[in-house]
């Protein structure tokens, strides 16, 4: 194990970066911060130059000298400066209970003053360690540690994670074996950020950066945790957080308002952190609409979107008209910093409007998870996100250099889902068991391993056979301990829709009676967008016969609302994604069955058991569902693992052809037809109407273009 640097905001990088080389020969375990914390008291806020926990040396805080003192003012003031350090780490490390003992603090804090030349002891009486970047691993050398327990609540503490425990007490839990009695136990798992995701959150380079991770990894968090990060630090920046989903709004607004309040004792200023849904509505300004402003233009609205570029492409195509009139015009750039989460979702000229009005360097922070993406294409490379030079050299190049903040991370593990139903929604997702073989995979082979797997058998590279499976530290240990793999993971094929729904009711009844879940504990995932609307409504009667309340997300309650206290949530993916839930059912997985657009179908079923916290229920009924059950059937019989061939170069391109092949009209064509025909069987399957209900003529055409078509079969 070896000491870890996350490389935050210093003053003096290359300083910063000697002190921690020195602290390199004195411990080998637990984390050095520089330019983290920023603590803040009653009156002001105090930035810390470097900050180290380990188990070796226990707390450590670091002041970085500009000049040697020449004076008894000098030391004074030196001493001064490490006194009111003490004092704000006494009055932040104090708030929390873990960290005290009796009426003491239960960690000693040691102060060290490193100046940039020898120095002469300081005047009597001064507390503290003062000394020059030489004698630095000397002084620390001599510090008692503090154990295990204690040096993860520091951690705790320090990262601001306390203030996202879960607000639910579950009072109401009696039974010690049900599982609203495991929730509590998993959701007071989450406490400490891990490695990975402490680094994403503080390290903050001079330039773009990429945060990748599979969903419930922690994207989210990190970039809120940024945000207030750096907008405590730099006040005057202009900062932008941008998302996909409109559910999102709220959790995100609740995640930086809290760190931003720890970090300086106060809500952070919206006219200078803005939390933007990506387009924005008539009520809210969105990042396109500022930017649109920004350009001297009007922002278009959703239906003039829709009307001129269609459904799947209205955003695109707005995004594509105002990219146009940016690099005519050239306005100013107006952003400090933008964060963007669900990057995956979001189309290159959006990427290439933030990166004209950021200012440079270019701070652009963006989060994604490639198979969250909820379309046929795969995420663009960053040349073809944000562009390239005159001389073809990328616009945003992404290298990790050592003793730097990373403009690359990858976070490998997921916190939300079990390592069963995370493996589940990737062998779906790829289609991995499907009959036609696989449908997607990432061009890189590697990042396999980046997010959690391992090879059992083959290699990571192009061409080659695999298997892999989850690794053993790729999941919480609590997962293992109090969740077994037939019950986190179950699917279920119906015959009908109706059968499937009474047993979808039965299942939340016994979950809200016996279960010990509360309404909001459980949220119903329905795949198919686009006939949500219709769809819904069939479902909630049958659970309003079974006596349980719900509501679907966007129409019986705000686009930003998804959970209602006593009221179960149905939301169509789009609601749902961004959102998660300690047990989720995903309904009519056999959607996810269809040729037409199979891989943005695939993508959906994998958004939607990743919005899991601890179970997931995938339900779907009719010989589609055949499809689905047996692929679910096949990874449990390989123990969860993932086997298949990785594509070559040349199979992965035509992969990207076949998907790419369409028009968005066309793509919109063939989905409204094919709607039309699934609405008319299910109502027909389901005598609410008659083949005589249908217009002679029209019956007429479709019997003969079935025979043209289908020649060999009896029409």
């Amino acid at each position: 194990m070896a000491l870890q640097v996350v490389y935050g905001e210093s003053r003096d990088r290359i300083l910063a970066s000697l002190l921690a080389e020195q602290l390199r020969e004195v411990a080998d375990e637990g984390t050095v911060y520089l330019g983290y914390p920023v603590l803040a008291t009653a009156d002001e806020t105090v930035e810390v130059d470097a900050l180290m926990v380990s188990r070796s040396h226990g707390l450590v805080a670091f002041l970085l000298a500009d000049s040697v003192p020449q004076s008894r003012e000098d030391w004074e003031e030196a001493q001064t400066r490490q006194d009111r350090l003490y004092d704000v780490l006494d009055s932040t490390l104090s708030k929390h209970r873990t960290l005290r003992k009796r009426r003491s603090l239960a960690v000693d804090i040691n102060t060290v003053t490193v100046f940039p030349g020898p120095v002469d002891p300081p005047v009597s009486g001064a507390e503290g360690i003062y000394c020059d970047l030489q004698e630095v691993a000397a002084e620390i050398g001599q510090l008692p540690g503090i154990d295990e327990s204690l040096e993860r609540a520091v951690q705790a503490a320090l990262q601001r994670v306390t203030t996202i425990k879960p607000v639910k007490k579950r009072s109401s839990v009696q039974d010690d074996a049900s599982r609203g009695a495991v929730l509590k136990i998993i959701e007071a798992g989450i406490a400490n950020l891990d490695q990975w995701q402490k680094a994403a959150a503080i390290e903050t380079p001079q330039g773009p950066q990429r945060i990748r991770g599979l969903a419930g990894s922690g994207k989210t968090v990190v970039l809120a945790l940024k945000a207030a990060y750096l907008h405590t630090q730099h006040p005057e920046w202009r900062i932008a957080f941008t998302y996909y989903s409109r559910a999102l709004h709220e959790q995100i607004d609740n995640l930086v308002t809290r760190f931003a309040f720890e970090y300086s004792n106060d809500r952070p200023d919206a006219d200078y952190l803005q939390i933007m849904h990506s387009w924005g509505s008539a009520s809210r300004a969105g990042l396109y609409s500022e930017m649109a402003r920004a350009a001297g233009t009007t922002a278009r609205d959703w239906n003039y979107a829709r009307a001129t570029y269609g459904m799947d492409d209205a955003f695109q195509g707005v995004c594509r008209e105002l990219l146009t009139i940016v690099r005519e015009t050239r306005p100013d750039p107006v952003f400090d910093v933008v964060l963007i989460d669900e990057a995956q979702d979001l189309p290159p000229e959006f990427f290439q409007l933030v990166y004209h009005f950021t200012k440079d360097p270019k701070r652009i922070v963006w989060g994604y998870d490639e198979l969250q993406k909820l379309s046929e294409s795969a995420m663009p490379s960053t040349d073809e996100l944000f562009g390239t030079g005159p001389d073809g050299e990328p616009l945003v190049p992404l290298v990790n250099r050592d003793k730097e903040p990373r403009k690359d991370i990858v976070l490998p593990v997921c916190y939300r889902n079990t390592p069963w139903a995370l493996a589940t929604a990737h062998a779906l997702g790829i289609g991995a068991y499907s009959e036609g073989g696989l449908l997607q995979h990432f061009d890189e082979p590697e990042l396999w391993d980046d997010i959690g797997y391992e090879t059992v058998r083959g290699q990571l590279v192009l061409g080659a056979p695999v298997a892999l499976r989850r690794k053993h530290d790729s999941a919480p240990a609590y997962f293992r301990e109090h969740l077994t793999v037939d019950d986190a993971v179950v699917m279920q094929a119906f015959d009908s829709q109706e059968a499937q729904d009474i047993w979808v009711a039965r299942q939340i009844q016994k979950n809200l009676d016996e279960d010990e879940l509360e309404h909001d504990d459980i949220l119903i995932v329905l795949p198919d967008v686009y006939r949500a609307k219709s769809r819904a409504p069939r479902l909630m009667r049958t659970l309003r016969e079974h006596g349980i309340p719900s509501h679907l997300v966007g129409v019986s309650t705000s686009a930003d609302t998804v959970f209602v206290r006593d009221s179960i949530a149905l939301a169509h993916i789009f609601r749902a994604k961004g959102n998660e839930a300690p047990m989720v059912y995903v309904i009519d997985a056999q959607y996810a069955a269809g040729d037409y657009n199979a891989v943005t179908r695939r993508n959906t079923l994998f958004t939607a058991i990743t919005r899991s916290r601890a179970w997931v229920r995938i339900v779907g009924y009719g010989a589609a569902m055949d499809v689905i059950s047996r692929e679910i059937d096949t990874v449990r019989q390989k123990n969860f693992q993932l086997e298949f061939t990785i594509p070559s170069r040349a199979a992965l391109d035509r992969m990207r052809h076949l998907n790419r092949d369409q028009s968005g009209q066309s793509r919109a064509s063939v989905r409204q037809a094919t709607e039309g025909l699934q609405m008319f069987m299910e109502a027909y399957e389901a005598e609410e109407i008659d083949l005589n209900d249908i217009p002679p003529a029209l019956r007429t055409r479709l019997v003969t273009k079935l025979r043209e078509e289908l020649p060999g079969d009896d029409a």
